[in-house]
Order: structure tokens, then sequence, then C-alpha cells
């Protein structure tokens, strides 16, 4: 045999004996090692009988202090089941008792009443009969006073009816005067207060309307000029400006003739430059008409800012502001329209402002309200809602053109300052020395008054005085008592109200007095 292969066959033996061996011991130790286990197992088994005995010992004891626990509260309840059971039975034994009670109560005020019934009939059969004795008492006692007094009862009935009706109407009448009055001193406190300083505020100067300018020459000698050879200036001036110039025997002036403001203004400038200047032919004419037409509508739309900025409104549409200014051109019954509209414009604005209103608006809507006088163009329309339909047109406020369109009533009042705008009108309209009036209309306002007065029954003479601001009645005195004055005064101080239209207010005084007269020979 191979020396090498020795060593490995021993190597092998030695290797299967250590495995041998190995497998010895471990199967020792693991002998011992199960029963160490085996052991303690039946050491945890004993320990675990015994707290599981514990355990149960401590769950029954815990159940039947449970049980005990429970046991009492049902009792408890029970008992007080059992209490409140007994006082619901009680109680309804005493309402029981209650019932039976009142059941006899009633059972007897009932026969009390059947008692009280038949004594009541009675009674009653006994009124009856008294009435009808004291009615055929009445009768005869009506019989004999109609007979003593010559009236049946119906004739006297009316008689004093009528006097209790004539009585109740005078003093009714004379009730109404002074709740009127009383009302009047109330209402209108405050508000004569404010339209007095209003006016005192912003009165301004009024000018005379006029269809004629006069225009002053320095000598007549001027005057061959103006006219020129055969007159072809003076036709060239007028077709240029649209003005008639009279030419009379009025020494050193010239008349300027035309309803429109505007062109007698340029036509009267436009004179004054040509004078100045020296050189008046139709050419020169008509570039000096031209240039001045063009300068006084610059003026035109100066004078509209100025005016609008010195108000203190802003925003206003550039048209607006032109139309402004063509109102310093314009007159209204001798008024002149830009001053009336900002007359009206501030009285719009303290007025608004004392009553707690938008001033600046109303002050607005006050500057406007005439812009319908001044219109580029004719229209059939009246100058409110031509007015109403150009603020309109330009964006302003619907409250604004709704006091414009408002303030002659010719559109319904939408808006609390439309009344306003239409009272502040009136108001720089109707005030002494604001407008002209035509003298015919004058007189026959004051004649109208007169009238008027005059148509009621007693009236002996009437006078219009103080330019028709106070009407004066002469009443006779066997005609008219002291009570028929007062009722005679505020008839016809309403008559007037509803009847006439007049500027301001017209006081009304019936004047009632008695004469005795003797002569002495």
């Amino acid at each position: 045999m191979d020396q090498t292969v020795i060593p490995i066959i021993i190597g092998l033996v030695a290797l299967v004996i250590g495995i041998v061996a190995g497998k010895f011991i471990f199967a020792k130790n693991t002998k011992k090692q199960i029963q160490d286990a085996e052991a303690q197992a039946q050491t945890i088994i004993k320990e675990a009988e015994l707290r599981a005995e514990t355990i149960k010992k401590e769950k029954q004891l815990e159940a039947k202090e449970k049980f005990v626990q429970l046991q009492a509260e049902y009792d408890k309840q029970v008992l007080e089941r059992n209490k409140r059971i007994g006082e619901t039975e009680n109680r309804i034994k005493q309402k029981e008792q209650t019932i039976n009670a009142r059941e006899a109560s009633l059972d007897k005020q009932i026969k009390e009443n059947e008692a009280i019934k038949e004594t009541l009939n009675k009674q009653i059969e006994i009124v009856n009969t008294k009435r009808t004795e004291l009615e055929k008492h009445q009768e005869e006692h009506i019989r004999r006073l109609e007979k003593i007094s010559g009236l049946t009862a119906e004739e006297a009935k009316n008689q004093l009816v009528e006097s209790l009706k004539q009585e109740a109407h005078t003093q009714a009448l004379v009730l109404q005067q002074e709740i009127i009055e009383d009302a009047k001193l109330r209402a209108n406190k405050e508000a004569r207060k404010i339209i007095i300083q209003s006016i005192q505020r912003t009165g301004a100067e009024q000018t005379i309307e006029n269809t004629v300018t006069v225009f002053n020459l320095e000598s007549d000698e001027i005057k061959g000029q103006i006219i020129g050879r055969e007159g072809r200036n003076i036709r060239a001036i007028e077709a240029a400006t649209g003005v008639d110039l009279i030419v009379d025997d009025t020494p050193e002036a010239i008349v300027l003739s035309s309803f429109d403001p505007l062109r007698r203004e340029v036509a009267r400038l436009s004179l004054q430059r040509l004078i100045a200047d020296g050189r008046i032919h139709p050419a020169r004419i008509e570039e000096v008409v031209e240039k001045t037409r063009r300068q006084l509508e610059e003026q035109v739309v100066e004078i509209g800012e100025r005016t609008v900025m010195e108000l203190g409104i802003h925003g206003l549409h550039k048209e607006l502001i032109r139309i402004v200014g063509k109102m310093r051109f314009r007159s209204s019954y001798g008024q002149n329209l830009l001053m009336h509209s900002r007359e009206t414009a501030n009285l719009c604005g303290i007025m608004a402002a004392e009553l707690g209103l938008n001033a600046k608006l109303a002050k607005r809507a006050g500057l406007l309200h005439d812009i319908g006088k001044v219109p580029d163009e004719e229209t059939e329309l009246s100058h409110a809602l031509l007015g109403a339909k150009l603020a309109e047109k330009y964006g302003e406020n619907p409250a604004v053109v709704n006091a414009i369109g408002a303030h002659h009533d010719e559109m319904e009042m939408q808006y609390v300052i439309s009344p306003i705008i239409q009272a502040c009108d009136a108001i720089s309209g109707a005030r002494p020395g604001a407008r002209r009036e035509i003298m015919q209309q004058y007189i026959q306002r004051i004649k109208d008054l007169e009238k008027l007065a005059a148509s009621y029954p007693g009236v002996e003479k009437a006078y219009a005085i103080q330019a028709g601001r106070e009407l004066r009645v002469i009443v006779e005195a066997d005609k008219v008592s002291d009570t028929d004055s007062d009722k005679l005064s505020f008839e016809i101080a309403q008559k007037i109200q509803t009847e006439m239209t007049y500027p301001g207010q017209i006081k009304v005084t019936v004047i009632r007095e008695k004469r005795a007269v003797n002569v002495a020979r």
C-alpha cells in the first residue's frame, strides 16, 4: 500500500471516531435537558393551576358583590316607584273629592240661577209694562208741546238740526282758520327764515329785456360812412350780422334791432371796431363780423367756465358750459337769464343744505334749469323739456334731468331736489323787482282781483293795492257779520289761489265798519 494513503485512512478513521463520540455526548446532554425541561413544565403547570384557582375565586367574589349591589339598586327603585304610585293615587283621590264638591256646588248654583231667572222674568214683565205706559205719556206730552208751539215734532227737529248745523259750521270755520294759521306759523317758520336769508344772500342786479340796442356815435358824420354809397355798407352789416340797423333822425345814435341778443352784441362790437378802424366797406365788414363772432364765442365759453368755477360745479360737459355762457346774452321778462340761473343755483344750494340734501347736486340743477331757453336750433318743445333733453344728452345725473324737466310741472317729479328747483325758480322770478311785467297783464290782473272780490254778496267795494299784493274788501255792516267777515276773507283767498296766476302772494283784508251819521242843523 502506498505510504501516502495510510495517513489519509488514519485521518478518516479519526474523523469518524470523533463524530460518533460527539453524537454520544450530545445525546447524553439532550436527555438531561429534556428532563430539566419536563421538571420546569410541571412546576409552571402547578403555578398556573394555582393562579387560575385564585383568579376564579376573585371573579366569583366580584360577581357576588355586583349582584348584591344591583339587587340593592333594584329594591330602591321599586320602593321609589311604589312611593310615586302612592302619591299619584292620593292626588287622584283628592281631585275626585274636589270634583264631587264642585258638582255639588254647581247643582246648588243651577237651582239658585233658576230661581233668579224666574225673578228676572217677572221684573222684565214689570219693566215692559212701565215702558209702554211711559211711551203713552211721552206721546201725550209731545202732542201737548206741538199744540202749544204750533210745530210738529219733525219741524222742531229740523229747526234744531239747522241751528246746530249753522253753529257747528261757524265754529268749524273758526277752528279751521285757527288750524291753518297755526300750521302756517309752525310749518313755515324755518322755511321763511331760509327763504329770506337766501334772497338776502343772493340778491342780484336785473337788466331790462329789450329787442333793440342803441349804438351811440361821436357825430352824425359817421352815419354816412356806416350807410355807405347807395347803402351798400349798411346792407352788408345787416346781411353779415342778421340785425336790422335803423338810422333815423335821432342825433348821434343808431338803433340795432333783433330778437337775438347775441346777434345784437356781435353787431354792436363789429360797429365799434369798424368805426375805430375807419375802414368801412363790405369786405372789411364781413372780416370784422366773422372775427367778432369767433371772439364772442370764446367769450361765451369763458363766461360759462367762470360761472361754473364761481359756483363750485365740476365735471360739466363743454357744450353745457357754452350754453351757460350764452345765457348771459338772454333775458326773460326783463331778468337776465344767467343772473337768474346763478341766483336760483345759490338758493337751491342753501335750501338743500338746510334740509340735509345734496347741496352740490341741487346747485347744479338750479344753474341748468333754464338751458332750454338758449337753444342752437328752433324746436317745438318747451324750454323745460328741451333743457331736460339736453342735460340727458350730455350725461347729467338723472336727478338733475328730472329737476330741469319738472320745474314747470311738465314732467312728474321723481327726486327730492325737483320741488326745491321749482320753488327756488319761483322765488328768484317772483321777488319784487326781479322781472318786468307787461302793463296790460298787470292792469288785467288788478281788474280780475277786484271783480272776483265784488262777486260775493255783501261786498260794497274792493281795491287792489300795493301793486296787486293786497286786496282790500269793504263790506256792508248790516249784511255781513264779524263771523261772516272771517269766512269771506278765507273764501276769497282760496278762490284767488285756485283760479288766478300771480307772482308771490296776495293778502286779503276784509273791512267791516258801522257808521252812524247825523247832521246838526
